[in-house]
């Protein structure tokens, strides 16, 4: 196991010129669908090129999402995706990756609620529970939507701060 930038201990996968992947916490070559598995069960991962040491992470996860559009039902619209790939290049491509990441994190904090809410109840209380289910819904949604909004607001706010300062280096104010 490695470190990673948290500290947190990280399991640590080689691929190899031939394609196959080694676990080195279990000494055992494991599929792509089992680092899916690791990634679904929270397990940090690190994933290095076996000769070069180069750092593979990024392009497996991508390779796994890839993987998962192409079977049952895809996540993305081919509309999100154009839209994605058009920030690409962009002046706003920054500012639109930590977006949707903080989106994706508030939803999953989200969610994580929702099941928090919801364990440890038995079948009666869950009916109770999904009954009401449509206002409680449209007021967590409506929670999530107004901090998606207050966060959209904070990064316009934080544009307009970096390009006032730059304008300010060139003698520029507004």
């Amino acid at each position: 196991m490695s470190e990673s930038p948290e500290g947190a201990a990280q399991r640590v996968i080689k691929k190899y010129p031939n394609r196959r992947l080694y676990d080195t916490d279990t000494s055992s070559y494991i599929t792509l669908a089992e680092v899916k598995q690791l990634v679904m069960d929270s397990e940090p991962v690190i994933i290095k090129d076996a000769k070069t040491g180069e750092d593979l992470t990024r392009s497996i996860l991508l390779q796994i999402i890839l993987e998962e559009e192409a079977g049952g039902a895809p996540m993305f619209s081919e509309a999100m995706l154009a839209n994605i790939i058009r920030f690409y290049g962009h002046a706003m491509q920054g500012f639109m990756g930590t977006y949707i990441e903080k989106n994706v994190q508030m939803f999953t904090d989200f969610q994580s609620k929702m099941a928090e809410n919801s364990q440890g109840m038995n079948p009666e209380a869950w009916k109770q529970f999904m009954g009401m289910q449509p206002a409680a819904m449209q007021a967590m949604m409506g929670r999530y939507m107004d901090q998606s909004q207050n966060m959209f607001t904070q990064m316009q706010e934080q544009m307009q701060k970096q390009a006032d300062q730059m304008l300010g280096v060139f003698g520029i104010k507004r």
